[in-house]
């Protein structure tokens, strides 16, 4: 690259932008002691113009040169065109900027991002309404998936704004592997920055804590095998981000889940995606028809090979890159150490006892088992025996054989029912299991403190914690946590 340092210095030299905060401004900042440099961007956004921007900096002169030309790139423009300003281009503002310079374009453009995402998480207008082509938010988290949700939409001739969720950060799992993390948005950033994208960040942090991660600890302290995603999915991100299109005034949100969506005459509903080994929609099943309705699926008719073949013939990066198999929270860090950390729930002995009552073995903590579980046991009985029960009161474990897993009637609490109960006639009782016939109490459409599901053949390894998936045919007509069964 061709350099100017004549335009460098006269942006270093540039102070019109230069000063606090101003009042109702949405600010982030970049740097800090390890790299001595250190950047503040901060935005007044009006009905999603940005009206003034201002920034400090401490570090070197190109630092300031970024900073001062971003702000000036950035006012009176919307925030849609802030949320495309990429450390490339803030470079290219100043004349260029050599290897060790661009370290300054990177801290602004971070800087600049975390500003906008201040502006997404504060429930204020981000965007002016339009008279363009339609347009639709699209959640991004850096995966193969996401990215070609991102060229669907925009092939389709929609007006396409990315967003990516920040929920966890930990320095003691791995952000890379994780979907939602600092690294995760950075990287999801630069992805559509490359595709021509704006994209904004979504801060969730303190509400997924509260409201995923705690009950994720509770849950295993009262001896539950809990599922933070369906939670997550149905009371928390999914909502968020429909929230943040509508103050994008964009029509619907579409994700990269494979799911399809299905009118059933009364609304849509749920339905079991096209490629049974990818099909997400019991991850999803917690979400109201309301959401559903802003909702779009465009990987729902397509298989994972040929996602991954349009993200190749697009020239993406992501293309093959490998799909993480942790909880976003979990990423790299053992499920012992997390709980151990986040939830006190340190190794205490127990007594792992058989059916009958028998002294078996000694485990370290009730909390390490589930139902249905077989490996890490240390019993040996000369038969495969299975976790049948975890009582968190007394920290004991039982085991038996595998038929005394069978269970025939199972009892749900905190049912979310999108019909009436009568139409579920199948049931999927964890992830990766098939649906069982099944037939449900009587109940309508709402939310029930309780329900009874009874089922035509025996279920093996049936977890309290877990979620039940009621489903009508492939449709998804009801979710609800399982409390127990017998």
């Amino acid at each position: 690259m061709d350099l100017n340092s004549e335009l460098l210095r006269e942006f270093a030299r540039d102070s019109s932008r230069r000063g606090p905060a101003l009042s109702g401004a949405h600010s982030g900042s970049a740097g800090g002691s390890i790299c001595g440099d250190l950047v503040r961007v901060s935005l007044v956004v009006e009905g999603g113009l940005v009206t003034r921007a201002t920034f400090d900096a401490e570090g070197c002169s190109a630092l300031t040169a970024c900073a001062a030309a971003a702000c000036e790139a950035v006012e009176a423009e919307t925030a849609l065109s802030a949320a495309l300003l990429s450390a490339a281009r803030i470079a290219g503002l100043v004349g260029g900027l050599g290897p060790q310079g661009r370290h300054a374009a990177d801290l602004v453009a971070d800087a600049l991002a975390r500003a906008l995402s201040a502006l997404a998480s504060s429930g204020r207008s981000v965007a002016p309404a339009h008279a363009g082509s339609e347009r639709v938010l699209v959640a991004v988290s850096g995966g193969v998936d996401s990215a070609v949700a991102v060229l669907l939409e925009r092939a389709a001739g929609r007006d396409v704004v990315a967003v990516t969720l920040k929920l966890w950060a930990d320095e003691r799992t791995d952000g890379t592997q994780a979907c939602c993390s600092p690294e995760a948005v950075r990287s999801a950033r630069a992805l559509c920055h490359s595709l021509e994208v704006p994209h904004l960040t979504l801060d969730l942090e303190d509400a997924f804590r509260r409201e995923v991660v705690d009950a994720f600890v509770d849950g295993y302290r009262a001896g539950e095998t809990p599922n933070p995603c369906v939670i997550c999915n149905g009371d928390l991100r999914i909502d968020a981000m429909v929230e943040l299109a509508d103050r994008l005034c964009a029509s619907h949100l579409a994700t990269g889940h494979y799911a399809r969506l299905v009118d059933d005459g009364s609304g849509p509903l749920l339905g079991e995606a096209a490629d049974p080994a990818k099909d997400q929609t019991y991850m999803l099943a917690g979400l109201r028809p309301g959401t559903l309705r802003r909702l779009r699926f465009p990987l729902g008719q397509m298989t994972k090979p040929e996602v991954r073949a349009l993200a190749a013939a697009a020239g993406l990066a992501v293309a093959s890159k490998r799909e993480s198999q942790d909880l976003c929270f979990l990423a790299g860090e053992g499920k012992r150490s997390f709980l151990g950390r986040h939830g006190g729930l340190a190794d205490t002995p127990g007594e792992i006892v058989g059916t009958d009552g028998e002294l078996l073995g000694e485990h370290p903590g009730q909390h390490h088992f589930t139902v249905g579980q077989r490996r890490g046991l240390g019993v040996a009985t000369g038969e495969p025996v299975y976790v049948v029960a975890t009582d968190a009161a007394s920290n004991r474990v039982t085991v038996g054989g595998r038929d005394d897993l069978a269970r025939t009637t199972v009892r749900l609490r905190g049912a979310r029912l999108h019909r009436e109960s009568g139409r579920a006639d199948r049931v999927k009782l964890r992830y990766h299991s098939k649906a069982i016939a099944c037939r449900v109490s009587a109940a309508g459409p709402g939310e029930h403190a309780e329900l009874e599901v009874e089922l035509e053949e025996p279920a093996f390894g049936v977890a309290p914690g877990q979620t039940a998936c009621l489903l009508d045919g492939e449709l998804v007509v009801g979710r609800a946590t399982i409390a127990g069964a017998v």
